[in-house]
């Protein structure tokens, strides 16, 4: 048990070093960006790769969050910006990419149109002079990015608008202070360690069908360092038709987007059900931007004249 104790400060405490290192030094972990020619450049996305599924990450969010929490103790209305902030930010999101569920039932009409009454094969597209051509059938197997976009991009918008199924036994019948502290512990209970897990599984998954030699879970930082002479870029194409759609490694970017964004909705809720908690009834929803539709639209624009 003390050693577990140790460890966890220990961590903690490097958490202070490493975030202070990795803004001081980005180019350690972001020079591939720039550069993917000498073996010093392939280290430092093997750095990325490591670090982005680590122990040191970890302990450096966690550092951030109870910094966070810490500063929110004393002064509430810093809390409440930081929250109204990261609300602002996953509203807009989702909001933004609710927007591909109209071009999906666009793009549908334009296939079924195209297919069934001109009998066109393929569609070429070329706006500012380079032309991009596909079969019907890329286009066709192409809907469902768009439906993954709104599934992974709006998870965290659609909890903001309370808009996700809530299995109620207790919840409504108990006090505020109570639902706050149920919020509390189903945010960092539930939501932050499945989370996380889903990163972990993700992270890896996504780069193994980006780069060869394959990475793993169980590569340390040596061995990642050492794979990364013989680095090269091996961007996933199989599709599951011979014509049809072949980048299916931005279903894998949406994975570890939704995992990113639906986190910070999770820390974002325990502030917020926190701070609910402290000040009582009277800032139930408080800043709280839903979106207004139908009926309560009609009303309030009623009020408005």
């Amino acid at each position: 048990m003390l050693d577990a104790i140790t460890w966890f400060f220990t961590n903690l405490a490097m958490s202070v070093w490493n975030i202070g290192y990795a803004i001081a030094n980005p180019g350690s972990w972001l020079g591939w960006a720039f550069a993917f020619e000498t073996p010093e450049d392939k280290q430092t996305l093997m750095r990325l790769i490591y670090y982005g599924a680590s122990v040191e990450l970890f302990f450096a969010i966690l550092l951030i969050f109870l910094v966070i929490t810490a500063i929110g103790y004393f002064r509430r209305e810093f809390l409440w910006g930081v929250v109204r902030g990261f609300e602002f930010v996953l509203n807009w999101i989702g909001r933004i990419a609710a927007w591909a569920g109209l071009i999906m039932v666009l793009q549908q009409i334009m296939i079924v149109f195209l297919q069934r009454i001109f009998r066109v094969s393929e569609i070429s597209v070329g706006p500012f002079g380079a032309t991009f051509t596909r079969d019907l059938s890329w286009y066709s197997e192409e809907l469902k990015l768009y439906n993954a976009m709104i599934v992974c991009l709006c998870v965290a918008w659609t909890f903001i608008q309370g808009g996700h199924v809530r299995v109620d036994l207790v919840y409504s019948a108990v006090s505020h202070r109570t639902k706050r502290v149920i919020d509390m512990c189903g945010a960092m209970l539930f939501m932050v360690p499945s989370l996380i897990l889903i990163w972990l599984f993700s992270w890896f998954f996504f780069w193994r069908s980006m780069i060869t030699p394959a990475t793993s879970a169980s590569d340390d930082l040596d061995r990642l360092l050492l794979k990364a002479r013989a680095l090269r870029w091996n961007v996933e194409t199989i599709g599951f038709s011979p014509n049809g759609f072949d980048a299916y490694f931005l279903f894998k970017v949406l994975i570890l987007l939704f995992a990113a964004t639906a986190f910070a909705q999770a820390l974002t809720f325990f502030w917020r059900s926190w701070l609910e908690y402290r000040e009582g009834d009277i800032s139930k929803d408080r800043y709280l931007d839903r979106d207004i539709l139908g009926d309560e639209a009609a009303e309030r624009v009623a009020e408005i004249h």
